[in-house]
């Protein structure tokens, strides 16, 4: 299965942070979410695995606790159940993988963005 860029399909799920699953599989599942200056990710856990790449931008995301400022190209691994939180210092793009597959994250597939 292929998953092809397009600027549609994005939802926002807290302010300023909004979501696009952008491929999907049996075990694993990646999104892109576009972040907004100041915008803040709650702390939070769940039972996935993640693995994030920064794309642009700038966050200050933290792991159990323990925060660190990331730039792009920075990468994190955020292991099930740990909490985590983010705050956004400059407007930013970021990928992330989860495994298992996050089924209630299938609900952001713009279908028109995969195929075959």
């Amino acid at each position: 299965m292929y998953g092809i860029q397009s600027d549609n399909g994005y939802v926002e799920i807290l302010e300023g942070i909004r979501i696009k699953t952008i491929n999907y599989g049996k075990n694993t599942l990646m999104t892109e979410f576009l972040l907004k200056k100041d915008a803040l990710l709650i702390e939070h856990a769940h039972p996935f695995e993640q693995t994030g790449y920064l794309v642009n931008g700038a966050i200050k995301l933290f792991i159990d606790g323990a925060g660190k400022v990331l730039k792009p190209g920075d990468s994190w691994n955020i292991p099930s159940n740990v909490k985590h939180k983010a705050e956004i210092i400059e407007d930013s793009i970021a990928i992330e993988v989860f495994n298992p597959c996050r089924e209630d994250y299938l609900r952001f597939v713009n279908e028109t963005d995969i195929c075959c």
